[in-house]
């Protein structure tokens, strides 16, 4: 009887793991997935051979005004949204295949039209707190095709806790 109980436990162990483990992941996308991708998604994955020239020099660059933004002190519950503006800096549109936080309590969004060479966009990040206590740091991975393929912004701040 007891070896059944301790059966159970550890299934229930177990099972507890895993969930605790993907629970906070918002990488909702995969290798397979971004091989699926959109018309861009060669060029996203080897930016130098799609038809282009080897010379990194000429692909699309992504350039942020501000790579780290920093919220400050918010209360535990609080929605932290901010835009990170940036400019493709390359001589080739820009095409945003993908952005990941390193967290499901972030979500990004972000422009899927391509952004010629010179234009601008923004990523659009919002941080749910609710849960998030003290220091804290979210990190976006913007997939492109850029040289290297991904480039993180961050967000950052202090979260003070619910008194209960």
């Amino acid at each position: 009887m007891k070896n059944i109980q301790f059966m159970k436990e550890t299934l229930f162990l177990l099972i507890m793991t895993a969930f605790a483990w993907t629970s906070c992941q918002n990488d909702s996308g995969s290798a397979q997935e971004i091989r699926k991708g959109g018309p861009n998604s060669e060029l996203v994955r080897n930016p130098a051979t799609a038809n282009m020239p080897l010379d990194t020099n000429l692909l699309a660059r992504i350039t942020f005004e501000l790579a780290a933004f920093d919220f400050g002190t918010v209360n535990e519950g609080d929605v932290v949204a901010h835009t990170f503006k940036f400019t493709n800096t390359g001589k080739v549109p820009l095409t945003i295949l993908k952005c990941r936080s390193s967290c499901g309590c972030t979500v990004p969004e972000w422009p899927e039209e391509p952004i010629p060479p010179g234009g601008t966009g923004e990523i659009t990040a919002k941080f749910n707190t609710e849960g998030k206590t003290l220091e804290q740091k979210k990190s976006i991975t913007v997939t492109a095709n850029t040289y290297p393929n991904d480039t993180k912004v961050l967000l950052k701040g202090m979260v003070n806790p619910v008194k209960r």
